[in-house]
């Protein structure tokens, strides 16, 4: 006799109903440029496409960064190494750039 938990398919839903709410609300608070905790928000250093959302006229948010290390776009890294990070254009910076 084997001792086998059951998965309902009630518990399966509730579970993946509590992760898609914390997906969703993670990805909510990147959309609206929030701070998230052990992250900073560093502009210059996001490469084509990859920055995290927006910031200025004519950028709707995540990934819509046309050029490399825009200065008025931002990304999220792990706190406290924004200003380290080198780029071909400078530092990161923890407000906008030019």
């Amino acid at each position: 006799m084997t001792n086998k938990p059951e998965i309902n398919t009630a518990s399966l839903a509730a579970a993946l109903t509590s992760a898609l709410v914390i997906l969703a609300t993670v990805d909510s608070a990147q959309s609206m440029g929030e701070n998230l905790p052990g992250k900073d928000k560093c502009y210059g250093v996001a490469l084509k496409g990859q920055n995290d959302c927006a910031a200025g006229a004519g950028m709707t948010c995540s990934g819509t960064q046309t050029v490399n290390y825009d200065g008025a776009r931002w990304k999220y890294v792990p706190k406290g190494t924004c200003t380290t990070m080198k780029t071909p254009h400078g530092r990161g910076s923890l407000s906008p750039k030019g």
